[in-house]
């Protein structure tokens, strides 16, 4: 995993910065444990992914697949159908990617200082959890409480606390580990519009400070060999970018050709044991994003 400096989560502004990142190396996560293979388990332990909530991102290196979820932040889910819809996102370049943090993508320009023609979107670095989602929390993930929310990686409180809010609900916020799909914005909290980005390592200083609205479930690999730029210039890419030739949504493809997605419940006793197993052996160092939960694509 890769922690980054205060210069690197910078980079993530739409504003251009001078300084360079800093990355420094640590410990790589834990493997995961022996348990029943996905394919063997029973149909209840997943989730299978809402076609409208899948973006279909195809590129110049391959195909990524990102599963939005409005439960977390419906505006920002919201913008990103609209564009798609449009064929917003269509020929735009990955303009930043720092290896090991991010790539960042969803700018006309291809500069980081543009955007579409809608409105800048109000923060929704905060969600409400309620009892329903598949919510399983994780003893020693991190500082708080912690787990494992439709497959995305928050910060939340107990349900126990949910007895004493008035709508039975506690504040959550995603976490930005490896596969975490985050809005990009300037100094401004109330300041995203178009531009996202996805992550291939963990940013603690992110958290709580930008929108994670959904997770990388097929592609991972395709966005870690995306082109990408100097630290010097904060991963700008410049000449020879990696391109999104295509995107869309999963329903407006042909069904012949409609990618479909399944997310292991996190609560299931299978994913319990995988990520048990991963906590004893990453001991007092173990993080909620050393595992990922598991996901199957077929089709498309």
């Amino acid at each position: 995993m890769i922690r980054v400096s205060a210069a690197v989560a910078s980079a993530l502004l739409l504003s251009t910065t001078a300084s360079g990142p800093t990355l420094a190396q640590s410990r790589p996560a834990a493997a995961p444990a022996a348990a029943a293979p996905a394919a063997l388990l029973p149909a209840d332990q997943w989730r299978t992914v809402a076609p409208e909530n899948l973006m279909v991102i195809d590129t110049t290196k391959g195909r990524i697949l990102v599963e939005l979820d409005p439960t977390m932040a419906p505006a920002h889910v919201e913008r990103v159908q609209t564009l798609t819809r449009r064929g917003f996102y269509d020929g735009i370049k990955f303009h930043r990617v720092i290896s090991g943090f991010m790539a960042q993508t969803g700018d006309p320009q291809g500069t980081g200082q543009g955007g579409s023609d809608l409105p800048d979107l109000k923060a929704e670095f905060v969600f409400r959890r309620g009892r329903g989602g598949a919510f399983q929390p994780v003893v020693g993930g991190g500082e708080g409480y912690r787990g494992y929310y439709n497959g995305v990686p928050v910060q939340t409180q107990p349900d126990a606390q949910m007895f004493v809010t008035a709508d039975m609900k506690v504040p959550a916020f995603g976490l930005f580990c490896p596969s975490t799909l985050g809005m990009a914005r300037a100094g401004s909290p109330d300041s995203a519009n178009s531009q996202f980005y996805l992550m291939t390592g963990r940013s603690d200083l992110l958290n709580g400070q930008y929108t994670a609205f959904g997770r990388i479930v097929g592609g991972l690999d395709v966005v870690k060999a995306l082109k990408a730029g100097s630290e010097e210039n904060n991963g700008a890419v410049g000449e020879g970018a990696d391109v999104m030739t295509k995107v869309r949504l999963a329903d407006a493809l042909p069904e012949g050709e409609r990618p479909s997605v399944r997310i292991q419940d996190p609560r299931s006793p299978s994913f319990v044991t995988r990520y048990e197993a991963a906590r004893t052996a990453g001991g007092l160092t173990f993080n909620v994003c050393d595992v990922e939960v598991p996901v199957q694509v077929t089709g498309g």
